[in-house]
């Protein structure tokens, strides 16, 4: 009887099967080989159908779930550019887009359907801590509900999550934040820090919220921060809670927010999430799961083996040699192996002009 996790899993990671039909194909050209992964009985594309249909995704979810709480401790205390005892958490969303003539289910926009990937990121080691599956319609801010903040940890978000009744829960909590204001913004200073100017910081503030609800939802007064970013030529300002940063470090851990923004570029250029073998909601939540647990597992995979691998050349290198009969670290060993000298005398010519 096929396994529950193991199709999906070779699936996940070989990235040039294109469809159920090839998945079939090439499984049955491995034979015996494929006793290996679990696979006891015959492999066929209505078989993969139906789990795709019927095996509930929540299976795979929960599969990610566990992996994430083995990872995490193993990157505990990775550098992530800003040297700072409490743990940090970026969050963010992305849309990963849906053929609207084929899954009308997941419309958001008049032509346009998707789900939306809600994730919480560790930054110690760009661990997911957190990750949800919502409609592509429904606005991020309110993944903030869901949240169970951390007391001491400093939450980095973008300007979209700006609710001030939201972030006052946050600090409620004892936990802190690190968000980027809006243009349209009215407070009254309260009190003024010197900065250095040099580094770009241009005002280090203590603030009280001027509009009603702004200020009825968060009635204390926060710190604002203005950065001017040399780079980009952008002024920047921030809204914290914590008033025992360097100011200097406030616009330093918004700039690792970016870190987020390539977990999930990385899922959507590495891992299969821009083509789907099945076109319900559970099948498309089943093969997003699978590639978040494919990400978490090779990250682990690194940590225990001490690879110097990017996690990119190592979904390579299991894409080809996941059913060969090797030790796993001898297969990743081989990358950093010394190649064979340039010279191509001996070498068969292809093609002559």
């Amino acid at each position: 009887m096929l396994g529950p996790v193991s199709f999906h899993g070779l699936r996940a990671v070989d990235l040039s099967r294109e469809s159920l039909r090839d998945i079939e194909t090439c499984l049955r050209a491995f034979g015996r080989r494929l006793y290996h992964l679990g696979i006891r009985g015959r492999v066929s594309r209505s078989t993969l159908a139906d789990a795709n249909e019927t095996r509930d995704y929540r299976i795979y979810a929960d599969l990610a779930q566990a992996l994430i709480s083995i990872a995490r401790p193993l990157y505990a205390g990775e550098d992530f550019g800003v040297d700072l005892e409490q743990t940090v958490y970026a969050l963010d969303a992305t849309i990963i887009e849906l053929c609207l003539s084929l899954c009308p289910w997941a419309r958001y926009r008049p032509f346009h359907a998707g789900v939306k990937v809600h994730t919480l990121l560790d930054l110690e080691g760009n661990i997911p801590a957190f990750i949800t599956i919502k409609p592509a319609k429904i606005h991020e801010i309110h993944i903030l509900d869901e949240l169970l903040p951390e007391p001491g940890s400093i939450y980095i978000l973008d300007r979209g999550y700006l609710d001030f009744a939201r972030l006052y829960h946050l600090y409620q909590a004892l936990a802190f934040f690190v968000i980027r204001s809006r243009k349209t913004f009215r407070f009254h200073r309260l009190a003024a820090r010197p900065v250095d100017k040099p580094t770009g910081l241009r005002c280090d503030q203590t603030i009280r919220l001027k509009s009603f609800y702004p200020a009825h939802g968060y009635p204390e007064p926060p710190r604002r921060i203005r950065y001017h970013d040399g780079e980009t030529d952008k002024t920047l300002v921030f809204l914290t809670d914590n008033f025992l940063l360097p100011t200097l470090t406030v616009a330093q851990l918004y700039r690792c927010r970016w870190q987020v923004e390539l977990f999930f570029k990385w899922i959507k250029q590495h891992l299969r999430v821009k083509k789907f073998y099945g076109l319900s909601p559970n099948a498309v939540k089943t093969q997003i799961w699978i590639a978040i647990s494919v990400y978490v597992l090779l990250a682990i995979v690194r940590k225990r083996l001490g690879l110097e691998l990017s996690l990119f050349p190592m979904t390579q290198i299991l894409s080809i040699t996941l059913l060969e009969k090797m030790p796993i670290l001898q297969a990743f060993s081989s990358a950093d192996a010394p190649s064979e000298s340039a010279d191509s005398r001996n070498q068969i010519t292809l093609f002559t002009l």
